[in-house]
């Protein structure tokens, strides 16, 4: 089975909604993030990430957890995910390989495909 290490950040709105993002090409909503380049720190490339897919800029980050999941789009692989509260400045918007942005209630998110991660391990510790 193949790993992927991921940084992913948990953005809310004022209303404890959690932001959630679905690639192009894909059916699973998940938290925005992605891959680390070759030596880079988790906030450095969670800065980057957030900056690449919503064009905001990451203010403050809080380690939640490294959590671990089957991949929701790559068969036979588990991903590991560094996950951060974050907090940004400036909108967000749905850019480079993102297609569609959604908020959910962490409680009762909607009836739509989410990543295993997001789904089983990192909405149950929000709370």
């Amino acid at each position: 089975m193949k790993a992927v290490e991921i940084v992913a950040g948990v953005i809310r709105d004022h209303g404890g909604r959690v932001l959630t993002v679905r690639k192009r090409g894909t059916s699973a909503f998940m938290l925005p993030g992605g891959k680390r380049n070759p030596g880079e720190a988790d906030l450095d490339a969670l800065s980057r990430e957030l900056g690449e897919e919503l064009g905001c800029d990451l203010v403050s980050a809080q380690h939640l957890g490294t959590f671990d999941a089957p991949a929701a789009n790559e068969p036979d692989t588990r991903v590991y995910g560094a996950i951060y509260l974050a907090e940004v400045a400036g909108g967000v918007l749905a850019q480079a390989e993102i297609e569609e942005l959604l908020w959910i209630e962490p409680k009762s998110p909607p009836r739509v495909r989410l990543a295993p991660l997001l789904e089983r391990q990192v909405l149950p510790r929000l709370g």
